[in-house]
This record gives C-alpha cells, structure tokens and sequence, in this order.
C-alpha cells in the first residue's frame, strides 16, 4: 500500500466512494432527478452523495430512508393481513420517476439477518406482495432503461456479522475499510482506476462473445456439484459498464468483477451446491443444494433456513429456474480479502454465482427492445425475483461447451484457465 493510500482519511475515503457513485456508478448527467433508497444508518453517506449529484447538474435528489427497528415492529406487531399489503401507491411513484429519466440509486446495508427469527410465512407473503407492486420499476431496471447503481454503507448490525469477534466500532471501521477497498474508493484517482477496470472486464466480456458456447459445465472437485447450464439463444455476455436505454453509460453494481449472461430457463440440469451462504430479505439461508432437471429445481435443501428458500422458489413458476449466469475468477479483490460479507453485492463478486428468477433482457441480442414472450422464445426467463447464490470455489471448474458437444477448460480450480 503506498503512503499517499494509506495516510487517506476516512472522510477522504468517504467522499471519493460519494464522487466514485456519482461519476462512475450512475455517470450521472445534468437535468436528471435521482432516487435513493437507503438504509437510515448511511445518512453521512447519502448527504455526500446529495452533494456530488448537485454538482453533477442534478434537477433533484429524493431519498426514502428504512430503518431495521421499524422493520421489525411491523413482523412485531402488526395484523396477519398486513404481510399482504405493501406501499404499492409508493412503488409506481418511482416507477413514474424512471419513466421520466430518473437514475436510480439503492445504498445496501440493512442488518443481513434482521428476520432470522420472524415467521418465514410471513416474510415470504411480504416479499411476494413487494415484489408484485415493484415489478413495473423492475422491469425498467433489469432492461437497463436507466443509469442506476447500487453501492455499500457499513452498519453496526452488518459490520458484527462480518466481524463478530469485535468490538462494534472496530468491527464497523474495518468494514468500511473493506468497503472502500472493493469499490476502489482508497485509490489515488479512483475514477482512473474503475476506468483500467472496466477495461479488463470488457476485455473477458468480448472473449465470451466470440467463443458463441452452448453451455457451461460447472464440476467442483469435492464432487457436490455438477451442473450444465444451457445458455439462451442469442446470449450475450456483459460485465462491468454498460449503455443504459437512455445512452448513459454507467456502472450497475459498485463494487463488480463479473462476467454475465442469460442462461435457457429449459437447459439446466445436474446438481449443485453453493459455495457461500445466502442473505435474502433479513434470512439467511446456508448450505444451498439443488438439483435441476429440464431447467426446473426440483430438489432443494439448506442447513439452515430451508423453508424460506423453498418459498423463495415458490414464489412463481420462474422462480426455480434461472435468470442469469456469472463467472468470477477466484482471485478477485473481494475473494482475496478471505472476508464474508453475507451480502450479495459483495459475495457474488467473491465467487461465481448463479440467479434465480427474473433474466436481464440486455443479455440477450436486441432483447431490450422484445417483448416478453419473444424473450421466453429464446430462453429468457421471467420472474417477480431475482435472487443471485454464489457457487465458485477454489475447488469449481468450468468448461465451456459448443453446440457440436465439446468443451474446452474456462475455469480450472477457480480461476481462468
């Protein structure tokens, strides 16, 4: 680590990760609105970010704050009819602000297993009930309609998870650390060093075009997982930046080191076992084995929270198929670090990932222009979830497999081959 990084404050470090989503995230331009949505804990971070917009040209910034406690009282205290409802008059307001060319900005870093204790029936029917009345904001957002971001705040209940042998505020400074170094807000010119990075993804993106495979084969060393998962027609890889439909381009995930694409919702089978534990909605869900027949799971288990991954599947028929396909080599910044997050924007750019439910139309050649029917012809699925678990290892291996059945090595103990 050079002087120059190492002697940076943490409110330097602070305001470049504001100035890093800002530039780099949302690329965002003069005369846009942007909304937020933001746990209460990264005010700090959200005011710079306010600051950085304004700067940046910005008609007007709208933050929408939640809070893990009254969270909680809802599950709490709240009638059994209320876990059916949800805001669904606030939903289309947003929908209506990315209709009008607003980017989108969602700040992570709720409490990972705030739900852990609550009913998984309960938390299931909300999260359906979300889903449902955010479907219309989603759909702009998985066509990439708009610029949008989604970047890290620490938190005290985040940050004892991650380091649960520490005292709390140690246990938050290191987490921001880790933070900053993922979303390379510690580097002397960050703007600079996302640019050289989105090169190098661009650089692997182009070669997964031009190789045109059929299917990826993953087959772990310890044996638990072997899984051929067929990839859509007319595929396309994408990773790092991208053109939004608005002509911004702009950098989706803050920090990322994957490569995506969709994989054919029909062309799935084998077994599989995540390599990492899954935060999802304030559960976490551990140990991860499914088998997939015809694209289909039609076994799943967990050690720990089976039964909201089993709801999680039964939320709707796209549910147990899959949306996307990622790689992501082993050695990657967030890898190295040893650190588990339990969360995914961190987790599943640690290890090669595979998602459930709803596919990016963008990864499909002119699918952001088709409807959904003629995505589906293709292979593309369709879901009210999208929900990534990391599958990569040391220990996985991939093979890139042609139409006419060979394969050649892409991945051999984790990393490119």
């Amino acid at each position: 680590m050079s002087n120059a990084v190492a002697s940076q404050s943490f409110e330097t470090k602070l305001d470049a990760l504001a100035l890093v989503t800002v530039r780099v995230g949302l690329n965002l331009r003069a005369g846009q609105e942007l909304v937020i949505t933001a746990p209460l804990e990264s005010l700090p971070l959200v005011r710079r970010i306010t600051e950085q917009a304004y700067k940046a040209g910005a008609t007007l910034v709208t933050t929408f704050f939640g809070d893990d406690e009254l969270t909680l009282a809802r599950y709490k205290y709240a009638p059994d009819e209320s876990f059916d409802k949800t805001n669904a008059w606030l939903s289309e307001g947003i929908a209506n602000a990315y209709r009008s060319g607003a980017a989108r900005l969602g700040i992570t870093g709720a409490n990972p297993s705030l739900l852990a204790g609550q009913d998984p029936n309960k938390v299931s029917r909300a999260n359906i009930a979300a889903s449902k009345a955010s479907k219309p904001a989603m759909e702009i957002i998985t066509r990439h309609e708009i610029n949008w971001t989604i970047v890290a705040c620490a938190t005290p209940a985040w940050a004892s998870l991650v380091f649960p042998s520490l005292p709390q505020e140690e246990a938050v400074a290191k987490l921001w650390e880790a933070i900053f170094a993922a979303s390379r807000s510690d580097q002397p010119d960050p703007v600079l060093a996302w640019q050289q990075h989105g090169a190098r993804l661009k650089e692997r993106v182009d070669f997964l075009n031009n190789k045109r495979y059929h299917a990826l084969r993953f087959h772990s060393n310890d044996g638990l997982t072997d899984l051929t998962v067929g990839l859509a027609d007319d595929h396309l890889w994408a990773g790092g930046g991208t053109t939004a439909g608005n002509g911004i381009y702009c950098q989706p995930n803050i920090p990322t080191e994957e490569c995506f694409t969709t994989p054919h919702k029909d062309r799935v089978n084998g077994r599989v076992r995540a390599s990492k534990p899954l935060s999802h909605q304030g559960t976490l869900i551990e140990n991860i084995s499914v088998h997939f027949e015809n694209g289909r799971i039609i076994d799943a288990s967990a050690s720990a929270g089976e039964e909201a991954l089993k709801k999680l599947i039964a939320t709707d028929e796209g549910a147990a198929r899959l949306g996307e396909v990622a790689l992501v080599p082993h050695h990657s910044p967030i890898a190295e670090s040893g650190l588990l997050f339990w969360n995914t924007l961190f987790d599943e750019n640690a290890a090669s990932h595979i998602a459930l439910g709803q596919a990016y139309s963008t990864c499909i050649i002119g699918g952001e222009k088709m409807a959904e029917d003629e995505l589906n012809k293709l292979g593309a699925n369709s879901s009210l979830i999208h929900v990534d678990w990391m599958i990569g290892s040391a220990q996985m291996n991939v093979d890139g497999v042609h139409a006419d059945g060979t394969s050649e090595p892409l991945m051999r103990n984790g990393n490119w081959a």
